[in-house]
């Protein structure tokens, strides 16, 4: 099980302690007793909403992906892409809304989360940003190398949730 180790090691990394409690503190401050803060993190839901905005992104993303592989005209694939990045601040503001209010090694995970979607986001808008000049199979690239990004981040989500139980209501 090294996966989870390997989780568990992101758990423990108190390196990443500085930097989450200052963004932490920012967040609240910014949030606390707004309208926003409820609202983004899904409190007129009953469950955070993050979960459910990041299937629009990433779906459209995969999307892309598979026409791009079976030779789909690079236009549709370059308005999935484009559908995607359109989606992905919805997602981003609910995630780090989530995110601040979650325990120090909770946090952890998440830093590490926000970091591979970053890499796997800027390796999308890379794509995209090809495909406008000159499309080729360093586009094709680029967009696969993100979606593997977003697929660790993916993990480490998960392991946040059901490993560690964020955003879990119990006993309710």
């Amino acid at each position: 099980m090294k996966i989870v180790k390997s989780f568990e090691s992101v758990e423990a990394a108190d390196v990443l302690d500085g930097v989450s409690e200052r963004a932490r503190k920012l967040l609240r401050r910014r949030l606390e007793d707004t309208a926003a803060d409820g609202m983004l993190r899904g409190g007129w839901l009953g469950h955070p909403l993050h979960p459910a905005l990041v299937v629009l992104p990433l779906g459209s993303w995969i999307s892309a992906a598979v026409l791009d592989l079976s030779g789909a005209d690079d236009t549709v694939v370059r308005r999935l892409l484009g559908v995607g990045l359109l989606a992905t601040p919805f997602a981003l503001a609910t995630g780090w809304a989530d995110w601040s209010t979650l325990d120090v090694r909770q946090r952890r995970v998440g830093l590490v989360h926000a970091a591979s979607n970053a890499v796997g986001l800027s390796l999308i808008v890379a794509s995209y940003a090809r495909r406008l000049r000159a499309p080729d199979r360093r586009a094709t690239a680029l967009c696969l190398l993100g979606l593997a990004a977003l697929g660790a981040a993916g993990a480490l989500g998960g392991h946040l949730v059901f490993a560690q139980g964020a955003g879990a209501r119990h006993g309710d």
